[in-house]
């Protein structure tokens, strides 16, 4: 069968690869679509994500739709569509009992956070634990199933922001986390959602999803102390310190995109003047679950995939999902 390797910065292969076999409690996925995330990027640009290098071929991708090709057991039907919870959580740790994500010891699908390290989605048939397997509704395309994962880290990220029902929220950045973040505000209540970008194509995809203000920056900003919560999705230091001036007083800001590995200049004065609060938050729980219903009834997603390319074009699909002005979501189809 084959898999897409990273092998190095700049250096991605199809390859074949032995065929896999479930084992006790397992299930074998005829993968569908893969998505093309921020860290993938970061693993086939730059050969690591963040402090995780790549020190062995590394099978990227965790964003995944797929139809069971085999279950050992009976219990899933081939042709039956799902998606998977990429995580596997490690031993539970004082003051974390609640927060499994957070639990050392544990791994991530396509992550080079470990070695060996754990090999991703962007092959013919992955082995799935059957606990991480979720079954896809009969409403919810495949295409679209694949968005599960990053709409469950928006979600995580408005669950870290607290209760939004009736505040109005800013998100900065309208990348496919800005995207879904929109959409999650809005489904958990918020009585106003605003996105800014520094491309027009992103915030055009924003609207759609329902934001009501798009500003452009740095040719409009955000107003002052208008917003109750403000949720960082562009990793750029300098939106961070546009957050803090945005948020009202006693306001909310979460840190959801990845800030650079690096001493990074942040003028966080206000901070403390209006006794802000600023969280971070890292992947997501049980929010996958929520992510499928939300999915299923909202045709409107469609909109974050902007391009399907075949994994044998890879490199088209990769360079494409860097150009924010070009794409929001790419799926690698399989």
């Amino acid at each position: 069968m084959k898999a897409l390797s990273i092998h190095a910065a700049g250096d991605m292969r199809l390859e074949d690869v032995p065929e896999v076999e479930p084992g006790e409690g397992q299930v074998r996925l005829k993968v569908a679509y893969v998505g093309i995330c921020g860290s993938d990027l970061h693993y086939y640009y730059n050969g690591a994500n963040g402090a995780f290098v790549i020190t062995e071929p590394l099978i990227p991708g965790h964003e995944l739709s797929a139809v069971v090709d085999l279950d050992p057991s009976g219990e899933l039907a081939p042709g039956t569509p799902v998606t998977v919870h990429p995580a596997r959580y490690g031993t539970s740790a004082p003051g974390i009992e609640d927060r499994p994500h957070l639990w050392p010891g544990g791994d991530y699908l396509g992550s080079a956070s470990v070695i060996p390290h754990r090999q991703g989605a962007a092959v013919e048939h992955l082995i799935m634990d059957r606990e991480n397997i979720r079954v896809l509704p009969e409403s919810l395309p495949l295409r679209r199933g694949a968005l599960a994962e990053p709409l469950a880290v928006s979600l995580h990220a408005v669950t870290i922001a607290g209760d939004v029902a009736g505040k109005d929220c800013l998100v900065l950045g309208a990348g496919p986390i800005g995207l879904l973040a929109v959409a999650a505000l809005l489904h958990r209540g918020a009585a106003s959602v605003h996105v800014t970008d520094v491309r027009p194509e992103p915030l055009e995809r924003a609207a759609a999803l329902g934001a009501q203000r798009t500003l452009r920056v740095p040719e409009e900003a955000p107003a002052d102390n208008a917003y109750d919560v403000v949720l960082e999705c562009s990793g750029a230091p300098v939106s961070l310190s546009s957050a803090v001036q945005a948020v009202r007083p006693a306001g909310i800001i979460v840190q959801v995109a990845i800030l650079p590995n690096q001493e990074i200049p942040v003028n966080l004065a206000s901070l403390v003047a209006k006794e802000v609060q600023l969280r971070g938050t890292q992947r997501f729980d049980t929010e996958i679950d929520e992510a499928i219903e939300l999915l299923a009834q909202d045709a409107r997603f469609d909109a974050v995939v902007t391009q399907v390319v075949p994994v044998a074009e890879a490199e088209t699909a990769f360079a494409t999902a860097k150009d924010a002005s070009r794409s929001a979501k790419v799926l690698l189809e399989l």
